[in-house]
């Protein structure tokens, strides 16, 4: 189905819920790559009378009152019918303005529902009112390590801002972290977050300390995600850590569909990841905000991948990457809007409000692009509730 919808003084917006029609049936390979979707928080439609805004956060335990459990979990569920990983409790939860609690909540759901494709969950230290000295970060994040552990999922240990904001020395970030690697059961993978995402994080990782961390214990830390939008540099970063036995996942929303790719030869073998085998190559495995919303294109392009179809995975992937670009354009912190919005107009969620009223710092142009480009990338399941929804938003906005 093809609906075009017309748009005052924009260009139509083209919805089609049959996206591959002109493309080979996914094949029944299993995807050679992990895929795990970092994924977003549906709040119930009381919340909008709260009034939060950015400037005038709410209290996290007020906020996670109207958080919409059923929804959230059944949206988990769905991105693992595609064959997607969940990566719980990550910022694309928005979980430092939902509060531990909420995010301790979201990570033992998760873990109960038995997912196929399992789990990973940020481990940070925002348990604490304040961190005082590294010892204090220390037990934070341990304790959260042993949470996720606990739960059934794989620790992703999240960037610390008080390191970057102390101006700690490499050292220092090398004994935080071997500490903490020591405390957990392990497997583990570790975070690198840019400042385009988190403005604290900026000169993160000083000197070789991300090296000398990467070093401590390779057999219980995995990996690293890499979330600096920088093509050139995660290759680099992926071949050192391929020489030690570990794996790159990509977080580059702008540039992944190449770095999952690769060279595009099969596995040559397999890595271990807990109880789980990980295939090996000259390609990064994925963590990404950009599949909460391409869950079933990126879903489609994975078992063409991995069946050798590089021609169809190129079609899909691309135009998932093209939606990834403009949802993560600056201010790249505002990408969950886009997000939501998606998941909105795909009946996911009955509003498309994110905590704090941030799905107001986005604009109406934006939005609409939103939509034409997720259709365009196969992320619309039903066209016809999808132009009801965009037209109900743009009779809203004027």
């Amino acid at each position: 189905m093809k609906i075009e919808l017309a748009v005052p003084g924009e260009a139509p917006v083209l919805l089609d819920d049959a996206p591959f029609a002109t493309l080979p049936p996914p094949p029944s390979a299993e995807p050679a790559r992990l895929a795990y979707a970092a994924v977003h928080v549906i709040l119930d439609e009381e919340y909008g009378a709260r009034g939060h805004s950015p400037e005038h956060p709410g209290d996290p335990e007020e906020i996670a009152a109207h958080v919409d459990w059923e929804r959230t979990l059944a949206f988990r569920r769905h991105l693992d019918d595609q064959g997607m990983g969940i990566a719980e409790a990550m910022d694309t939860a928005q979980r430092f303005e939902l509060g531990w609690p909420t995010a301790e909540r979201l990570i033992r759901e998760c873990g109960a529902l038995g997912l196929k494709n399992g789990f990973v969950a940020g481990a940070s230290s925002d348990q604490r009112p304040a961190i005082d000295r590294s010892a204090d970060l220390i037990e934070a994040v341990t304790e959260q390590v042993a949470v996720i552990e606990d739960a059934g999922g794989v620790p992703v240990l999240l960037p610390m801002p008080w390191l970057s904001r102390t101006g700690a020395a490499a050292e220092v970030y090398v004994e935080v972290y071997r500490e903490i690697i020591a405390a957990a059961r392990g497997p583990i993978l570790l975070h690198w977050l840019g400042p385009m995402f988190l403005a604290a994080l900026e000169g993160y990782f000083p000197g070789e300390s991300l090296e000398e961390i990467l070093e401590v214990d390779p057999a219980k830390v995995r990996g690293i995600k890499i979330s600096l939008l920088d093509a050139e540099l995660e290759l680099t970063l992926r071949q050192r850590c391929r020489a030690r036995g570990q794996f790159v996942l990509t977080g580059d929303d702008f540039h992944f569909s190449s770095l999952i790719e690769g060279d595009g030869a099969a596995p040559g073998g397999h890595l271990p990841l807990g109880d789980r085998s990980v295939p090996d190559g000259d390609f990064s495995h994925a963590l990404l905000g950009v599949f909460d919303g391409t869950g079933v294109p990126m879903g489609h392009a994975l078992r063409h991948l991995a069946a050798g179809d590089l021609g169809s995975y190129r079609a899909i992937a691309g135009r998932c990457e093209e939606y990834g670009r403009h949802v993560f354009r600056a201010p790249t912190e505002d990408y969950k809007v886009g997000l939501a919005f998606t998941a909105w107009l795909n009946g996911h969620q009955p509003n498309r409000r994110l905590v704090n009223g941030r799905e107001r710092r986005r604009d109406r142009a934006h939005l609409i692009e939103v939509a034409r480009l997720a259709s365009a990338a196969g992320a619309i399941a039903d066209a016809a509730l999808a132009a009801e929804r965009l037209s109900a938003f743009l009779a809203d906005e004027g």
